[in-house]
């Protein structure tokens, strides 16, 4: 056959059946005889026909195409909650298309109209923000199932996988324990609910255990790994007495080591001589393993949160009465040298 593109026409005279037949065929419609499906379903092999599935997927009101948000595919965690995502869809028989939002409320919202009108299944989305506000009642008149990924506290418009922010406990404790009663918490912005949930969590602990907070010692700065470096450099000029810091960004981690070694401090968890900052990141990333000494991170397994989430979304696209859920995974405290 040439490259032209075959038509349902075709495929339908080169069966010897109606167009409507072909139709109902490849529907998966109606009740035709196991021969003529054959014969259909031979002609469209041997033509080489492309069945246009967005407007199948209309026509049925059904879709094995799944869509999926992100405000930044760079983001360490927004790739691993897209594999997760990804790896569980595909090995149920269903594909992902994928969107960026940034930081934009306007592009958010076209991201989800846009895919709606092309016939997903369903959506998964990160928020923007933590404390995102949107309009989905269109969504809901659709009854198109979604899934929310977020780590923080979200406005209930529909099933959320969600995880626990408080998990700056966990590292607050283990450095406490640890012998550290100067303890900073660097990264993240004012407006963000994840870093006053973690914030929370880091100055219950200090308060638990008898030990002041210092507001001079929470310092915000951008997401990058030079704005992180400039950031622990001048905590650390302006506050030696800190030894150790809580990091929320895995690449405000990553850039801490760059601010303390500038400060003529070095990473390690000997506090008592004055020249060793701890230092613990949340989100674990595979660059955490190849800093001298490696880092110690709280991590919230996202490609798991994106297994999990793809999985409720599923369910809600399979079972047409699935309840909303919430799914909270427990953070895990992963050890190495740096705390």
């Amino acid at each position: 056959m040439s490259s032209k593109k075959v038509t349902i026409t075709e495929v339908a005279k080169y069966a010897g059946v109606s167009v409507t037949t072909v139709s109902m065929v490849l529907g998966n419609k109606g009740r035709i005889s196991p021969d003529t499906i054959d014969k259909v379903n031979q002609a469209v092999e041997e033509l080489g026909y492309i069945r246009n599935r967005a407007a199948a997927n209309l026509r049925s009101n059904s879709s094995e195409i799944i869509g999926l948000i992100l405000k930044d595919i760079s983001d360490p965690y927004y790739s691993e909650v897209a594999s997760g995502i990804s790896e569980e869809i595909e090995r149920q028989g269903y594909m992902l298309i994928l969107a960026q939002s940034g930081d934009s409320q306007e592009r958010f919202e076209k991201c989800m109209m846009t895919m709606s009108r092309q016939g997903v299944g369903g959506i998964a989305f990160c928020p923007i923000a933590d404390n995102q506000q949107f309009n989905i009642e269109k969504m809901k008149e659709q009854n198109l199932p979604l899934v929310c990924v977020s780590r923080a506290s979200l406005d209930k418009h529909g099933p959320e996988a969600n995880n626990n922010n408080y998990a700056a406990k966990l590292a607050t404790e283990h450095l406490i324990k640890q012998g550290h009663r100067r303890i900073a918490y660097v990264g993240g912005a004012s407006s963000s609910l994840c870093r006053a949930e973690r914030i929370g969590g880091y100055c219950s602990t200090l308060m638990q255990f008898g030990l002041p907070f210092k507001p001079e010692w929470v310092v915000e700065c951008e997401k990058g790994q030079k704005a992180a470096a400039n950031a622990v450099q001048t905590l650390l000029s302006e506050h030696p007495q800190v030894t150790a810091i809580l990091c929320h960004h895995s690449s405000t981690a990553l850039g801490a080591v760059y601010g303390i070694h500038r400060s003529g401090r070095q990473i390690g968890k000997d506090q008592f001589i004055g020249e060793q900052v701890s230092l613990i990141g949340f989100d674990d990333v595979e660059e955490a393993e190849l800093t001298e000494p490696p880092l110690t991170f709280v991590n919230f397994n996202a490609r798991e949160m994106g297994r999990q989430a793809a999985k409720r979304l599923i369910s809600q696209l399979e079972q047409e009465h699935s309840q909303p859920y919430s799914l909270i995974q427990p953070p895990q405290l992963i050890i190495r040298e740096s705390a």
